[in-house]
This record gives C-alpha cells, structure tokens and sequence, in this order.
C-alpha cells in the first residue's frame, strides 16, 4: 500500500463474504475499514439453531468439497472445527461433484420400504444424466433450454430401452424414483423446478475434490473465530443502508456516499457491497444513486436466486436403518418426471423428497433435515407451526406405514421471508451466460469512464463466475475485492 494512502473504506454486509474482505484489508494494513451490518448478527447466511440439545444449521449445512483448495475448509481445519474423518486424506482426495456417496433407505408413498437394490437404476440413471450435462457448457445452443426439459426427455427415453426387460409396474416405480432425485436436485439449485435452470449454464458450476463435510459443532463456530481476529468495534450492527450514492461524472469527485436507514451518510473511497442477491433484485432501484448500469442490471434481474429450506425433525428413536444417510420419498404418481404440483397449499408437503440424517446428536436424539425448495417452501414457511408438525407426521406416516410415528420437535427454516436475504442462494436461469456473472462482479463505475475507480466493488456467492451458491465461492470474492482495493493502492504512486 502506498505510504500516503489511507482510504476510507466501508463494507455493507457482514456474512463470511464481508468479514473476508475486511480481514483481508486489515492484514494488509488498511486503518479505516467498517462494517455495516442490517442485522444484530455476524454471519449473513451461516447461522446455526437448536432442537432439543441438538446443533442444527438454518443456514449452510456442509463444506462442498473439502480440500486444500477450499480456503473454507483450510480455515476450519487451521481453527480446529472439523473431526477426524473430514481430515482423512482419501476423504481430501475423492471427487464427488457434490453427489456423495451416501447410504440410502427408500420408501414409497403406500407405505412399502423399498430396498436399495430395486431403486439402484433410477439412482444410476439419474446420475448418469447429470454428468451428461456437462457436454452441453458453454454451448451457445442446445437442444433443450433447461436441465428439467433434457432430464425428462432423456429420462423417459432411456427408460423404454434400458428398462424394457422390467415389468410395467417397476419401470413406472423407477421413474416416480427418479422424480425424487430431481427434487433432490432442484433444493441443491434452490430452485422452484430445473425448468427453469439453464442447460448450458448449469456446467459453469465448478466442484471441488473432497467429501462434503458438516462441523461437529456449529458452523457459527467459523464465524466467531473470524470475528476473533478482527478490531472489536469494526461492525456496526442495526445499520441497514438506504442508498449508495457514487459518481459516474468526469469530475473528479470520487467520494462515496454511503446512506443508512437512520439518516446518517457516511463518505468513503470504497464500498464493497455483499448484500445477498435476492435483497439486490427487490430493492435495487432505491439502493444506488445513480441506478445500476443497464447491462449490469439486466444480469441482477436474469440470474436466479431461489429457496431452499429445511424442515429439522426429532424422534425419539429412529425408523431408519442404523447405517443410513440419506431416506428418499417415492410419490408412486409421478412417472412422469415432472415434478409439478398444481395445488401448493394442499399438496405442498409431495415436494419433500429427501430427508438427511443430523450426524451429530445429543444421546437418546434422533434428527433429520428435510428439504423443500421453490414455491412450495416458501408456502412452507407460512404455514401455523401446529399445522407444519402435523404435515410432517402424517407424511411420515403414510411413507413408513407405521400409525404410531410421533415426531419430539421440529424446526424449519424461513429464508424468503427474511428481509435481508429474500431466498437462499443463486442459480444459473434459463438465458444466464457466463458473462452474467461478470456482470455481478464488476465494479463502479464501469471500466472507461473517466470518474474514480474503484467507488462500489460486488461480493458475495452471486458474483463467483464457478463456485456460486456456496460458503468457499462467498469467501473468495470477498478476499478477490479486498485484492482489487489492495493492488490499486499498491500501484497508485504515493
């Protein structure tokens, strides 16, 4: 850093992708770095809840990829957060592309457990039209707009002539199987349907070597070892921001204007803004002043940013095998890979799929972790909690044919209605390319105007080009902002 430079410096937003910023300035010698934080909270998006005596998370779940390459997971294991297993270097070395290998139990919808060995093909068709994705990256057109529209003609096709051999009632169970992976599939893109997924921009998505990983404790756990290394009074929580107000004239004037809810207007050199997307695209017009360059704009508003919620359930003793991972739902009417239900508020509870099993509990505790995404989560997360609990029974009732199953406590999560998020995380919508992305993480103003550099920088998963939606891509960009700031002074003469 140049000897004279002393830049005023605020970040808006203290989840993982604002506080990497900032720690990374602050190590490099930056005096004048704040925080503005809307919430009376560090964290952003990683939040962690209890259930009973039970960690859960309501936010992020899982380290994708642990590795060496995920600064996520190097901090983890550096802060000594992560057990025995997640350190193991074959589990380092396996490349999962987010697809674990995980132990499964499957239950049909007329009560029946069906055996792993039966459903094998739906679970092998399904990975196998995944990986087929990849050929279509990049592709600037493709024989299907969605991964929904290529998985459900593909699916269909394949169907008739690897399956022809199997009886009409198999082929058909291994189909409405299939229709479970892709709601699997649909919450891990936090997505309404795989409709609406691009085809082409669904291979930007880079994953990482390594088996995905929970922490033993919280993952709020990281959160305040990273708060730990940073000046005390650097975040200022409860302080929403109204408007950014930056120059994009030619002269010479290269002060923002940050102002707060409460009145206040800050001046600064730098914003680097890690508002979530979803807050982004609701309020846009009345956050910058001057409004955001159109094509810039044009790609807040093209890339998608939907909702994946959990629904945390307790029992006092399990109804699934000791060895198990992951327990699949069958609807037995969905042969058609669809995956449309018509009435959401009756029939909201046939999106759950898929319910994970907590790892880590409390003794004499058993937790699962449903997932419900789109429409019907966010219908989810109205409903009254008496109503919720009774839902969940009854569906696990009817899939385990046992009368008896009487949930202890559950627990959801409510990310569209919360005023600071509005949803979970981005995905690449039909139409998105590559450049969209570049888009998100420009900065203002725009390269060739005459005005100051450098006024508003973009962080956050959203403006990641690979590594979007998840915990390492918000990481990165933070510290890739902090670089752009730390490079710029470094070549500005003093």
């Amino acid at each position: 850093m140049a000897a004279s430079a002393d830049p005023e410096i605020v970040v808006i937003g203290c989840g993982i992708s604002g506080m990497a910023a900032a720690h990374r300035l602050v190590r490099a010698g930056f005096q004048r770095v704040r925080i503005l934080e809307a919430t009376a909270r560090s964290g952003g998006r990683i939040k962690s809840g209890r259930l009973g005596n039970n960690i859960t998370e309501i936010g992020a779940s899982y380290i994708h990829g642990p590795s060496e390459e995920n600064p996520v997971f190097c901090l983890a294991r550096d802060y000594g957060l992560l057990d025995a297993e997640a350190l193991k270097p074959e589990n380092q070395a396996m490349y999962i592309d987010e697809r674990p290998h995980w132990s499964p139990n499957w239950f049909s919808c007329s009560g029946q457990r069906l055996s792993a060995e039966l459903m094998r093909p739906a679970m092998d068709m399904f990975n196998e039209l995944m990986d087929e994705t990849e050929q279509f990256h990049n592709r600037r057109e493709t024989p299907w707009p969605s991964v929904g529209h290529f998985i459900r003609s593909e699916a269909q096709q394949r169907a008739a002539e690897k399956w022809k051999d199997k009886d009409e009632n198999t082929r058909e169970l291994l189909l409405c199987g299939l229709s479970a992976k892709l709601k699997d599939e649909v919450c891990a893109s936090a997505t309404h349907t795989m409709d609406e997924v691009d085809l082409a921009g669904f291979s930007m998505f880079k994953g990482l070597r390594g088996l995905d990983c929970n922490l033993p404790g919280a993952f709020e756990d990281l959160i305040k070892n990273l708060m730990s290394e940073l000046p005390a009074d650097l975040v200022s929580y409860n302080r929403p921001v109204r408007c950014v107000h930056w120059n994009d004239t030619e002269d010479g004037v290269g002060t923002v204007t940050v102002e707060c809810d409460d009145g206040e207007r800050i001046a600064a050199d730098h914003v680097i803004f890690t508002v979530p997307l979803g807050y982004l695209k609701k309020h846009h017009s009345t956050l910058f002043c001057p409004p955001l360059p159109a094509h810039k704009l044009y790609s807040v508003q093209k890339l998608g940013f939907g909702t994946c919620n959990k629904i945390y359930v307790e029992f006092e003793s399990p109804w699934w095998d000791a060895d198990c991972d992951i327990i699949h739902l069958v609807w037995e009417d969905e042969g058609d890979v669809l995956v449309h239900i018509k009435d959401i508020s009756k029939s909201w509870i046939k999106k759950m799929s898929t319910f994970t099993v907590l790892k880590y509990c409390e003794r004499g505790s058993h937790v699962l972790c449903g997932w419900i995404s789109g429409q019907e989560s966010e219908y989810m997360e109205s409903l009254p909690e008496e109503e919720l609990r009774s839902s969940i029974t009854e569906l696990i009732r009817t899939f385990t044919g046992n009368p008896t199953i009487t949930p202890r406590g559950i627990l959801r999560t409510q990310w569209f209605h919360d005023p600071w998020t509005c949803g979970s995380f981005c995905y690449p919508a039909v139409g998105v390319t590559a450049q969209d992305l570049e888009n998100m993480m420009e900065p203002l103003p725009v390269k060739g105007s005459q005005s100051q550099p450098l006024q508003v920088l973009f962080a956050g998963e959203a403006t990641h080009p690979c590594y979007y939606s998840t915990i390492h891509g918000a990481l990165l960009t933070g510290w890739r902002e902090a670089d752009r700031l730390i490079s710029h002074y470094t070549t500005v003469s003093p």
